[in-house]
């Protein structure tokens, strides 16, 4: 008997171990998100047990959501219990502010996650387990999520910026039963959430009414629904593969062009439009309003500009193509920047950063620009401009127009002025005025913007 509980904490082990093989790099530093649950305090435990073998960092992370009144009891428990493991943990204190109508499980997810975000560590390391990968696809069933939403949570979740901690998950194949298994068999000690046990929540209603009755039937059923989460992660690579084909034949300068998806099914071009949002990390709207944009931006004619928003993402419409933007605030007028020099100037107003090269025959001529202020700022209207010698000087207005620039980037794009004289327009060019002599080196702005 005590052979084959030993033998199944080995295995456990053997699994994590796996999981860990499989993803991390000698010399990663792992993150444990402690709860003090069950789940998190046995992987802490055989990530410690692991790390005596595994060349790797281990630290902890507790997030205190301030929601129960035992929040501070738990915060000291797993103070107290990395410190019996001789490792470091950081408490992150939370007040959860609740939009009307928003979820409070919703919320209190987002704010962990931007927790997690702001860790110095190569993974995060989350304690979810078959039977919650099971529950989630259920539960995203039961909400009418697409093929996306229904693929379950990954084994790592890589995010948009490397400078952002990886999601780790090593217990996705590993059962509930199992871990409370391993936490007996080496006599861990954790607390109980007594919010676990409110079918107030979905997730609860699911876990304490539903699934109980769908054990009697199928006992096998988290393993089986981990099965179909693959099978839809599956289609769903083909579905990515199809929209990268589409996108490579509905792209021109970078941009979808309306002509071209009006070529493709409206399933195709919803399919395109969905993994261009994903590909910059945008959360995806309802299908109805995914919908509701397609049909606008394909009944959009050559002159109109429509603007649909949703979350802090806004598509536009300008000269045939499709604009997927930041929602920001309105430029303010008085933003102004002073250039002393330097071979960087970061517009944080802006959203971008304007270098400064050295260069032959091209730029703006040092000698016209060492007795005035240079500055940076935005468009207030009425500047006159005169980029080509050979022409008369012109309205900016006009010749941001020409320059196909479209409406919502005039009044947003960084001008450099030379006392009152407008000198630079990035896309456009340096003013006759204030251009070099053909053997003159100059300094040649180049505008990056985010």
């Amino acid at each position: 008997m005590v052979h084959s509980r030993k033998l199944k904490s080995i295995n456990f082990l053997c699994n994590v171990r796996n999981t860990l093989l499989a993803h991390i790099k000698p010399g990663d530093h792992l993150a444990v998100a402690l709860s003090g649950g069950v789940d998190s305090v046995v992987l802490l435990h055989a990530l410690a047990t692991l790390s005596r073998e595994m060349p790797l960092t281990l630290s902890a992370v507790h997030i205190n959501h301030g929601i129960s009144s035992n929040a501070t009891l738990w915060s000291k428990f797993c103070c107290h219990l990395c410190h019996s493991y001789s490792i470091s943990i950081y408490i992150a204190y939370l007040k959860i502010k609740k939009e009307t109508g928003e979820s409070l499980e919703a919320k209190a997810r987002e704010e962990r996650y931007r927790v997690f975000s702001q860790i110095h560590a190569d993974y995060v390391v989350l304690a979810q387990h078959l039977d919650d990968q099971a529950e989630t696809l259920l539960l995203q069933l039961l909400r009418g999520a697409g093929i996306k939403g229904l693929c379950g949570m990954p084994p790592v979740r890589k995010l948009s910026s490397p400078a952002i901690p990886q999601i780790l998950r090593p217990l996705l194949e590993i059962s509930r039963d199992e871990i409370e298994s391993y936490g007996r068999l080496n006599k861990l000690n954790w607390i109980e959430d007594e919010s676990n046990d409110s079918i107030i929540f979905n997730r609860n209603f699911l876990r304490h009414e539903i699934l109980p009755i769908l054990k009697k039937r199928y006992p096998n059923y988290p393993k089986t629904l981990l099965r179909t989460s693959r099978h839809f992660s599956e289609a769903s690579s083909l579905l990515d593969e199809l929209a990268a084909m589409d996108n490579e034949n509905c792209m021109v300068s970078g941009k979808i062009q309306i002509s071209n998806i009006r070529m493709l099914s409206f399933a195709r071009a919803k399919n395109l439009l969905r993994y261009n949002l994903a590909q910059r990390d945008i959360t995806l709207p309802s299908t109805v309003k995914l919908e509701t944009i397609l049909h606008q931006i394909m009944s959009a004619g050559p002159d109109s500009h429509p603007c649909i928003s949703f979350g802090n993402t806004e598509i536009r419409c300008h000269k045939g193509s499709i604009y997927i933007l930041s929602s920001k605030a309105s430029l303010s007028s008085s933003a102004r920047y002073i250039w002393n020099g330097e071979s960087r100037l970061v517009l944080d107003h802006f959203n971008g950063t304007i270098c400064f090269t050295d260069v032959k025959s091209q730029g703006i001529s040092r000698k016209k620009i060492s007795t005035e202020l240079i500055t940076v700022r935005s468009r207030k209207g009425g500047e006159r401009f005169m980029p080509t010698c050979n022409r008369p000087r012109r309205s900016l207005k006009n010749l941001l127009q020409e320059a196909s620039i479209p409406p919502w980037e005039r009044n947003t794009i960084p001008l450099i002025f030379c006392g009152e004289k407008l000198i630079w327009v990035p896309g456009i060019g340096i003013d006759c005025e204030f251009q070099v002599k053909s053997d003159e080196f100059g300094i040649l702005p180049i505008w990056h913007p985010m």
